[in-house]
């Protein structure tokens, strides 16, 4: 009894881990769009800079996940638990990689005439901030209506990512001295789309942990 008790505290002290890693990362989009609006280089920076407190975590939760199970030896649900959040863990280290690729982003474009206005880059910021909040609480609750939800506003991502794309490659053609600027707009609505791809996973992972059978959320 008492085995089975220290081994449930530790799978709630690698839970906790995945979701400070997770709020670092929610915090990461936040401030690159923050960047992105205000044009604002310095906060850029800092967003490349801190994404090393990411990492560190996710090395961190490897080494933890792999200490308990040489000390643990788990079976069945619990080994998969813990290959659950290895997985997860990962997914939300991309998406960290994201935030700092907005950031750099923001970077080159500098203090050119913002097109922000012209796309919907910061609505999908908006609902990939919601859908990983939702990702990382259907995971420390085992929720899976909670997963499922987070999958229905990937579509909405993927509405705004359509719209923009075609938006900025119209713009393009009839304003190429806006190219530069633009190009960046386009690779950033990518970083976004790829963005709620990860979280996606993150709610399939959770998904395959609650009910032990592979959903695929993104068909």
């Amino acid at each position: 009894m008492v085995i089975r008790e220290n081994f449930e505290n530790s799978l709630q002290e690698l839970k906790k881990k995945i979701s400070d890693m997770g709020e670092l990362s929610i915090q990461a989009l936040e401030n690159a769009f923050i960047a992105l609006k205000t044009q604002d280089v310095e906060i850029a920076l800092s967003v490349i800079e801190e994404d090393t407190e990411v990492d560190d975590l996710d090395d961190e939760i490897n080494q933890f996940a792999v200490w308990l199970i040489s000390k643990e030896q788990p079976v069945a649900r619990d080994l998969r638990e813990i290959i659950g959040a290895l997985k997860i863990s990962s997914e939300i280290e991309r998406v960290a990689d994201f935030a700092v690729n907005i950031s750099k982003a923001t970077i080159k474009i500098g203090k050119s005439k913002s097109l922000l206005e012209l796309t919907h880059l910061e609505k999908m910021k908006d609902v990939s901030v919601q859908m990983l909040q939702k990702a990382l609480q259907s995971f420390l609750e085992a929720n899976i209506v909670m997963a499922k939800e987070v999958s229905d506003l990937e579509d909405q991502v993927d509405e705004y990512n359509s719209e923009t794309y075609k938006t900025l490659t119209n713009y393009l053609r009839e304003h190429p001295e806006d190219m530069d600027q633009l190009l960046q707009l386009i690779f950033i609505n990518r970083h976004l789309e790829r963005a709620a791809d990860h979280i996606t996973n993150i709610a399939e992972s959770t998904a395959y942990l609650i009910k032990g059978k592979i959903y695929d959320f993104n068909s």
